[in-house]
């Protein structure tokens, strides 16, 4: 199991927090990937992402690259439920739903392998998808190097926390400990954006300094029984009979601080697990 930036991930085609490793792939938590005493050479690039679709339809071409949260990004790994399916002579287009948005994933066929071979994928069937972003006629996507059916659904949370805790590594930075070291036993962040969150973690398990309205919405969540999408904010302020706007500023609070996360749109939220 490797660690970065505070977060754990023991995904075995990547190797988050170390250059190299297996599979080649991963981000480096030792510095910017565009330092220029880094340069920018292919083997610093070869980076294996977990996102979500919507990341790929939003990312920037920059060359050969995509950029994803201002970092190049050169294969990317996702998973989606299939919505429909082409079968041509040379490729197989998957059209994929994730929540976040949809994309096409073409997968060239082999015309050596056996097709009875191939993994069978239905309709409705949610798969993992490794390969590259591609972009034709402002179009994105997505250039696949296997497509697989997911066998247990516990894949599907796990990887939307991973894609998560990536995501907030590169738009707040990593996790620092209490005396300021980065490491996994942190509970702030370190490029002072954080606000209450530099003095680690209460009893509670939260920041301290959060107002009376940030607790009492972390404690629905916590506590209210949801889908893997967490709840509405309608749901929330419906039952803790709370006004908008001061549902907005403690939610605020808890999203700045890593607290919680927005899974299928901005209005919904749910608690960001980084115990283990």
């Amino acid at each position: 199991m490797t660690s970065y930036g505070g977060y754990t991930n023991d995904y075995s085609n990547t190797s988050y927090g170390a250059q190299g490793g297996a599979g080649g792939g991963g981000f480096m938590t030792g510095g910017s990937q565009n330092s220029p005493s880094g340069g920018d050479s292919q083997e610093r690039n070869d980076t294996l992402r977990p996102v979500t679709i919507k990341q790929v339809n939003e990312s920037q071409e920059s060359g050969q690259f995509f950029n994803i949260d201002n970092s190049h990004v050169s294969q990317v790994t996702f998973v989606g439920q299939v919505r429909s399916t082409s079968i041509q002579t040379t490729n197989i287009t998957y059209k994929l739903d994730d929540g976040t948005g949809t994309v096409e994933v073409k997968q060239w066929i082999d015309p050596d392998q056996d097709e009875s071979s191939r993994p069978r994928i239905d309709d409705n069937a949610y798969v993992r998808v490794w390969g590259k972003i591609k972009q034709f006629n402002n179009k994105k996507h997505v250039g696949a190097h296997f497509v697989r059916p997911i066998t247990d659904f516990n894949e599907i949370s796990y990887h939307l926390l991973e894609a998560t805790a990536v995501h907030l590594y590169f738009t707040k930075g990593p996790l620092t400990s209490k005396d300021g070291a980065n490491g996994a036993g942190g509970g702030a962040y370190s490029n002072g954006n954080m606000g209450g969150a530099t003095g680690g973690l209460g009893a509670d398990g939260l920041p301290p300094g959060l107002s009376a309205n940030a607790r009492k919405i972390y404690h629905c969540l916590r506590t209210t029984q949801q889908s893997n999408e967490g709840l509405h904010t309608a749901d929330i302020a419906h039952r803790l009979q709370m006004e908008s706007a001061d549902l907005a500023k403690g939610g605020d609070e808890l999203l700045e601080t890593g607290v919680i996360y927005t899974t299928v749109d901005d209005q919904t939220w749910a608690i960001l697990n980084t115990s283990s």
